[in-house]
């Protein structure tokens, strides 16, 4: 059975992340542009699966909270669009998907979940199997700045109304223990950053091309900052 540090906030994610819009146009566009299905890794309850599937693509959202997909499979009765998304409880890893598809993504820096090269690589390996020759893997993930170190280590801060985070950094592990709590739940996760360097000798190992490395979603050059957007193509042949 799986269990999730998402699991005991589930209530208090979509809250939490209320102010993280700037991603959604992005992996929007991505999904229309590959036509679909889009596998998305980390689906948790729907933030970016559900617009996508507003935009008829059809989603298989893979999750390892359970919690978390629950809120996704509602929302997206709400919005109507449920037979467009499928959702599956299982480890980005070892995702439960026989399908090919042309399109996975795996948003808001999920992959920092995974703890060492091995488990990196793993799940890399994973995604080249489920595209299709030509197919596209698009994530974004972050390496934090000094300046971010300083301001919030350590520190309990209030993210949104009754909604507070704790960030704890490791820069010799390169290890960031992140503390959630607020009235419906609380829970404490770990997530490993690497550079875009180690990111794109990773990416070549598992078999990737790079097609495009941006410092945001509005498709800037990357110049040195804390976060990038990676898309990766399988081989056509």
């Amino acid at each position: 059975m799986l269990v999730s540090a998402y699991d005991s906030i589930a209530a208090l994610y979509d809250p939490w992340s209320r102010s993280v819009t700037e991603d959604v146009d992005f992996y929007v566009a991505e999904a229309r542009k590959s036509g679909g299905p889009v596998v998305e890794l980390g689906v948790g309850t729907g933030r970016i699966a559900v617009p996508i599937a507003r935009a008829g693509v059809r989603v298989i959202g893979i999750d390892d909270s359970e919690a978390m997909l629950d809120l996704c499979r509602a929302r997206a009765e709400a919005a109507g669009v449920s037979k467009l998304v499928e959702l599956r409880l299982g480890d980005l890893r070892r995702p439960p998907v026989l399908e090919r598809v042309p399109l996975v993504t795996c948003p808001f820096r999920a992959l920092l979940h995974l703890a060492s090269d091995e488990e990196r690589l793993e799940a890399l390996r994973a995604v080249h199997l489920l595209l299709l020759p030509g197919g596209r893997f698009v994530f974004d993930v972050f390496a934090p700045s000094m300046e971010d170190v300083e301001e919030t280590n350590g520190r309990w801060l209030e993210r949104e109304p009754g909604i507070w985070e704790r960030a704890d950094w490791d820069l010799e592990r390169r290890v960031l223990t992140l503390a959630v709590r607020g009235e419906a739940g609380e829970t404490a996760m770990r997530l490993a950053w690497r550079a875009p360097e180690e990111w794109r000798a990773l990416l070549e190992r598992a078999g990737f091309e790079i097609a495009a490395s941006y410092g945001w979603f509005d498709l800037r050059p990357y110049d040195g900052g804390e976060d990038t957007v990676w898309i990766a193509r399988r081989p056509a042949v």
